[in-house]
């Protein structure tokens, strides 16, 4: 009887601890009883069951990734395009993930990649190139969780997220090269008009730097009539002061300009009498030099 006592407190032992469980904060578990469900959605802490007839398995209940490889789409024009994402989702019903999957979160990220593949082959036929890799990236995540979810609902899962990750155009397709043409003929588009306007631009600064030009010019010819006018009035004045205070060194003065236009290149010829009254200061200069004014 004294050497059964060990066995059956070991056996109690047992039984106790099995009895006892617990569920980690982020899990949330399920209890069978002989196969069958007879409690879900169990919540984190320590819960009791029966030993050897009830068993409990728990599952990840955090945000968890779906990373999909790359796939192939057709968008409303008929162009391919290649699409990368990846998925956030989560448990949302316990017992149909369970019955849905067996609980293998691989199973699960099998059968909901296709469902969110579906979606974004929809949404991606609606739509044009332009649409899809432009500003709608928000508005085509959104849509994508919406149509998702219809179908992962038979998962027990929920889609929290679809993120688009990159769009790259197949190589072997014409979409690369018509894009590249379509963008060469945009940016010659461009450049016409630029250059253009440039041309514009040119013309108007040339014609307004024609016209500043001749307005100086005339400006500047205006004054220099003007100031050659006043200079030569001054100068008449003081030839007319000058020939009233002393007329015979006035005439002396006109005199020499003369002789200076006259023999002045060196080159030019007079046949004069010597008594000519062109040369009377020949004569008389030593004289008028020597202040004789006879």
């Amino acid at each position: 009887m004294r050497s059964a006592l060990p066995i059956v407190l070991v056996v109690l032992a047992f039984l106790a601890m099995d009895s006892v469980y617990q569920v980690q904060e982020s899990q949330v578990a399920v209890r069978f009883q002989l196969g069958r469900i007879v409690e879900t959605d169990i919540q984190p802490g320590f819960h009791v069951k029966l030993p050897l007839l009830q068993n409990v398995l728990k599952f990840d209940r955090r945000v968890l990734s779906l990373d999909g490889q790359p796939e192939r789409y057709l968008t409303s024009e008929k162009k391919d395009v290649n699409v990368d994402f990846f998925v956030k989702w989560r448990i949302e019903d316990v017992r149909r993930y369970y019955q849905a999957t067996g609980g293998n979160e691989i199973n699960a990220q099998t059968r909901l990649s296709p469902i969110v593949k579906e979606a974004i082959r929809n949404e991606f036929n609606q739509r044009t190139l332009k649409e899809v890799v432009g500003g709608e990236r928000t508005n085509l995540a959104e849509r994508f969780v919406e149509v998702a979810n219809r179908g992962a609902a038979e998962l027990g899962v929920r889609v929290v997220d679809v993120r688009i990750k990159r769009i790259d155009l197949p190589e072997d397709g014409q979409v690369i090269a018509s894009v590249f043409e379509r963008m060469r003929a945009e940016r010659l588009r461009v450049a016409n008009a630029l250059r253009a306007e440039g041309q514009e631009q040119s013309e108007t600064i040339r014609s307004n730097a024609d016209r500043q030009r001749v307005v100086i010019v005339a400006e500047a010819e205006r004054d220099a009539q003007r100031l050659r006018g006043e200079g030569d009035a001054q100068a008449a004045a003081i030839y007319a002061r000058a020939y009233q205070s002393q007329p015979e060194f006035y005439a002396f003065w006109r005199s020499l300009e003369t002789y200076r236009k006259g023999f002045g290149d060196g080159q030019g010829v007079l046949v004069l009498d010597k008594d000519a009254e062109f040369l009377r200061y020949f004569e008389r200069g030593g004289a008028l030099l020597r202040g004789d004014r006879r």
